[in-house]
């Protein structure tokens, strides 16, 4: 007998390392490639949907991450009859969720904003005492509300209405020691986000600090006129939460549905980001010198 499939959100959280984003790409290796693939193993879709998982499966991502990026509370939302897909995942993917959700849920166009994190070494501004932990929040806090983003993306003109984006709230925290090297994290609350977008804003903040460039940048960028904008590495970057004020307003108090709210599982998300995403964080920078190699690149840019 054929079980009836219903539509669910799925959570998840993952280390981005090795992988080039969330996002299927034939021929290369991404998460929702051996996501899907896992759903296929563990019998919860046909080989035939894993091949197509957007029209037979419903499947959508919250929101996409580029190469190298973590998650620990991404939402995928797709259709499925029966679940037992973490065997079949490596340790840096796992599935710690699924709720049932309304028909028309789409993990994408429900959600109504997303937190994203920066892990950051703080000698990219100079080591973080008060006094310039408040001036980069000061130039963080200038992107936020609605602003003309075009040049803090790629392909964008000046003119294209979808360029506008809406943050609320952007911010770095305390420093803290991790194996010798001193980081902070920024966290940014928006509503959607542009591809690069949150790294070419954190770039700037850095290139700033540094006195490769004055603030008036941060002015010029709004405008019509094309701006070299430097990305900062992928590596510290991570997508924290996924937020569905407007479903759970809605239909989380209807009786029938259940509310999206995974704090439940806080513990085990930071459990796993302690273990597989932190730590790769931590190793890029002592191994790689990740964000040294790319500072070392400010000097190519033109502001």
């Amino acid at each position: 007998r054929t079980l009836r499939k219903k539509k669910v959100a799925m959570f998840m959280c993952y280390s981005g390392k090795g992988y080039f984003g969330m996002q299927r790409n034939p021929g290369y290796a991404t998460i929702e490639r051996d996501l899907i693939d896992a759903l296929a193993k563990a019998g919860v879709v046909t080989q035939d949907q894993a091949e197509s998982p957007g029209p037979k499966m419903q499947f959508q991502r919250a929101a996409r991450t580029d190469k190298g990026v973590s998650a620990a509370g991404q939402v995928c939302s797709l259709k499925i009859s029966v679940f037992k897909i973490n065997e079949h995942l490596p340790e840096q993917i796992r599935i710690l969720g699924i709720i049932p959700v309304t028909k028309g849920f789409d993990s994408k166009n429900s959600c109504n904003g997303r937190t994203y994190t920066y892990m950051v070494p703080t000698y990219a501004f100079t080591p973080v005492e008060m006094a310039i932990q408040r001036q980069v929040n000061i130039i963080l806090s200038s992107f936020v509300g609605t602003h003309n983003f075009h040049n803090y993306t790629s392909g964008k003109k000046p003119t294209d209405p979808s360029a506008h984006r809406y943050i609320i709230s952007f911010k770095m925290g305390d420093a803290f020691i991790v194996d010798g090297i001193e980081f902070a994290v920024i966290t940014i609350r928006g509503q959607s986000f542009m591809l690069h977008q949150i790294r070419k804003m954190i770039g700037v903040t850095i290139a700033i600090m540094r006195g490769y460039s004055s603030k008036s940048v941060l002015i010029d960028a709004w405008g019509q006129d094309k701006c070299d904008i430097p990305r900062a590495p992928g590596l510290g970057l991570m997508l924290d939460k996924v937020h569905y004020d407007d479903y759970n307003k809605y239909y989380g108090n209807d009786g029938i549905h259940t509310k999206l709210d995974w704090e439940v599982y806080k513990d085990t998300v930071e459990d796993f980001k302690k273990k597989h995403i932190y730590s790769t964080v931590v190793e890029g920078e002592k191994n790689d010198k990740s964000m040294m190699t790319w500072i070392s690149t400010l000097l190519l840019h033109k502001f």
